[in-house]
This record gives C-alpha cells, structure tokens and sequence, in this order.
C-alpha cells in the first residue's frame, strides 16, 4: 500500500510538472506609443517631396509623394510628371494612415500577407495596407507622415524612406 502511495505521489509530481512548464510566460508589456508633436512646417515637406523625387528619377520611377502633418492634414502633394493621377489618392492615404496609426504602412502589409484574423485589419478605416507610408519622427513625437505611391510596393517604401533620410540631415 506504501509503494502505491510512493508512486501515486511521484506520477501527480510528474505530472504537475509538465503542466508547469507548458504554462507560456506572461506577455510582455507593450512600449507606449509616441506621442503627436508640432507639425512639420512646409519647408520640411518640401525638402522631403525633393529627396522623394530624386530616389524616383534615380530609379527611373513615377511617383506621386504626399507629406501630412501630425493631425493627418495635407502639407503637401506633389506628381511628378507623366505619373498616373491614380496614384494621387493612395499616396495622400498612405501618409495619414502612418501618422494616424503611428506605424508603416508595411507593418498593415504584412498583416494582410500572414492572412487568418489579421485579415480583419482591412475593416478598420483610415488603413492602407500597401507599403510607401511612413510616420515622420522628431526627437520621439510623431511631427507627421509621408506616404508615396507609384510604383510598386516595394519601391514605394524606399521613395518614402528617402523623406526621412533627408529630413534626419
């Protein structure tokens, strides 16, 4: 009786055990999203507009680029020549959905790639889930958004990115 007690104490350790360590650890707190500061002024979209046509006509692309300030309102939207006006519309999208949203457009991208209930992302209004739109930061406030269209998703995030080069000099 002694031995069934020793091995019913042993198997309900055992077992506790495995239960334990199946538990996943809590889950990390997330970081606080950046705060909205000042908008950017016209001269800095202007300056991002520029270094947004330079990266196209480096790589030969039509591109249409579109600068919001920190309330999504439009700063600036400029095509360049011979650039399909479809893309006005999506490139003026893509900068408030990254100041509204406070991430890249990519990251909606992406969400929609990985399928499943991420799908329920193009449900939310204001998300544009093509890459080419990016927050604009400024010593950890978000100052406004750049969202660029024209080319393919790819080469719109890197148009877009030439912005926040050229607004970090």
């Amino acid at each position: 009786m002694k031995n069934i007690r020793l091995v019913a104490l042993a198997a309900s350790c055992l077992l506790s055990t495995g239960v334990m360590a199946q538990t996943p650890p809590p889950a990390a707190v997330p970081a606080a999203p950046l705060p909205y500061g000042m908008g950017l002024t016209l001269a800095e979209a202007h300056v991002c507009a520029e270094a947004v046509r330079v990266e196209a006509a480096r790589n030969s692309w039509l591109m249409v680029v579109s600068v919001v300030d920190s309330g999504g309102h439009e700063v600036l939207t400029e095509r360049m020549d011979n650039t399909q006006f479809g893309s006005v519309a999506p490139a003026v999208e893509k900068a408030r959905a990254a100041a509204a949203w406070r991430r890249p457009t990519k990251v909606f991208e992406d969400m929609i790639a990985a399928g499943g209930t991420s799908l329920r992302v193009l449900d939310i209004p204001g998300v544009i889930a093509i890459d080419g739109g990016l927050p604009i930061v400024r010593k950890g406030h978000i100052i406004g958004g750049v969202g660029t269209s024209g080319g393919t998703s790819a080469q719109d995030g890197v148009a877009a990115a030439a912005c926040l080069k050229a607004l970090e000099k």
